[in-house]
């Protein structure tokens, strides 16, 4: 029977899908900037059985709404952030099998530096890091590198492709598995002659240089991808182990995700390389009363504005510009498309900002999940049922009472249903997920492996 995996979803800051929620008296968001923090959180989701804790970033800020990051600045939408790798070992040290998804923005990354620091994490937590590609979607970002805007959608995953050729090389093929002698006796610890510089000249990188790094437990990270645009699926087909999908209808999502894993067989990989992971939000009590009036409870604390402000960034359209039922142009943006097309299809080819924030009750475009923790797991094991989805990531609302209701609520009724694990398998953040350590074979990775032609 299929186990579902579960991922807590946050970011490394107050502010971060539900708006205004950090406002909530017993949220414990704003101490974000605490050590302790991270580290109680983390034995906190291990003593679930979380899978991982999957942590977004972006290195922009939310400035579309209005022209100015006025109104982001004031709801703390998604800022202050700060750089979501630092947290890492901190938590890594107090657990022994959480895993660690940590998004990094390679379009603004040098490749080089990158792997190694994704080789060090994955050294330090025993094998347990991922990574969460991606490409960017505020102009605010190229600007504080020194662009004048971001490139075009599809022009980021060309370049995303040329790197992954790099980054696969640095980890897979600039050192061999047995490159490491470690021998006191002769003196050497590496053979020269198995460790071989990486070159590479293309359209937007030059690279002479061999990894920094001995190989890590997973070498690659286990590779996560949220790009459900034409472009994005095509990508994660052929990269991605994880994918990430936002949806309101069941419908919807199923047929992102036959067509991700249609696509993957296309490209020679098998269908169950590729786990889906549903971004979710639950609200969930010992009775169905109870979770409805926890839901109320935080719904007073919600940011229309802030939820906005969020919307506005990720769609690309400045909502403040419209009125409640004035008709809403999405035109070509270069945000993240997926998520106008999810909108489309949600609230209609025409819609409005009323008919937004309609659907934003929890202060996010994604829909919440309210009821008793059985219904919360007759919910879940629909979903995974109907739409072939593995697992969820799952969004905070009021932190930590939120994972302490689906950890002491609702996981050990997956548990009696066999629907979840009742202890972790051994081994890296791969093994647990796939059953391997390494990329398997039949991956693009591949080709880049040391020694391969």
């Amino acid at each position: 029977m299929r186990k579902i995996h579960f991922n807590a979803f946050d970011m490394n800051c107050v502010g971060h899908i539900q708006q205004g929620l950090w406002t909530h008296p017993r949220d414990q968001s704003h101490r974000y900037g605490e050590l302790t923090y991270w580290m109680d959180y983390a034995r906190r989701l291990e003593a679930g059985l979380f899978d991982g804790i999957f942590l977004a970033d972006v290195v922009g800020i939310n400035d579309v709404y209005g022209g100015s990051a006025d109104a982001a600045l004031k709801g703390a939408v998604q800022v202050p952030v700060n750089d979501p790798m630092l947290l890492v070992p901190a938590m890594a040290a107090v657990t022994q099998h959480l895993g660690f998804g940590i998004t990094a923005n390679l379009t603004y990354e040098p490749p080089f530096l990158f792997a190694r620091r994704i080789s060090t994490l994955d050294h330090l937590t025993g094998g347990r890091i991922g990574w969460n590609i991606v490409t960017g979607y505020l102009d605010s970002a190229a600007k504080a590198i020194g662009l004048n805007a971001q490139a075009a959608h599809d022009d980021r995953y060309d370049l995303a492709d040329e790197y992954m050729d790099i980054v696969y090389a640095l980890w897979e093929g600039s050192w061999a598995d047995d490159a490491v002698r470690f021998d006191r006796a002769t003196g050497v610890y590496a053979d020269p002659a198995r460790v071989q510089k990486i070159q590479h000249a293309g359209k937007q990188y030059r690279l002479d240089a061999m990894h920094l790094c001995e190989p890590s437990p997973q070498r690659t990270p286990v590779l996560y991808q949220a790009g459900s645009s034409t472009r994005g699926r095509e990508f994660a087909a052929t990269h991605a182990e994880c994918v990430f999908v936002n949806g309101q209808k069941l419908d919807g999502v199923k047929a992102i995700v036959d067509d991700i894993r249609s696509r993957a067989i296309g490209c020679g990989r098998q269908a169950d390389d590729i786990k889906v992971f549903l971004g979710a939000t639950i609200v969930t009590g010992r009775t169905e009363k109870e979770a409805w009036e926890k839901f109320e409870d935080y719904r007073r604390h919600v940011s229309s504005e802030a939820a906005l402000v969020h919307a506005a960034a990720s769609l690309g359209i400045d909502f403040a510009r419209y009125d409640l039922d004035e008709p809403i142009e999405t035109g070509k943006s270069s945000a993240i498309i997926s998520n106008v097309e999810a909108m489309t299809r949600s609230a209609g080819p025409q819609w409005t900002k009323r008919k937004l924030l309609d659907q934003m009750v929890l202060g996010s475009r994604q829909a919440p999940m309210v009821g008793s923790a059985e219904q919360i797991a007759d919910q879940l094991a629909a979903w995974v049922e109907n739409a072939s989805i593995d697992g969820f990531n799952l969004s905070r609302t009021v932190v930590p009472e939120c994972f302490e209701d689906i950890i002491g609520l609702v996981i050990p009724i997956l548990q009696e249903r066999g629907l979840y694990k009742t202890a972790y398998e051994p081994g890296t953040l791969r093994d647990k997920l796939f059953g391997a350590s390494r990329l398997p074979n039949r991956h693009i990775a591949k080709r880049h492996r040391f020694g391969e032609p």
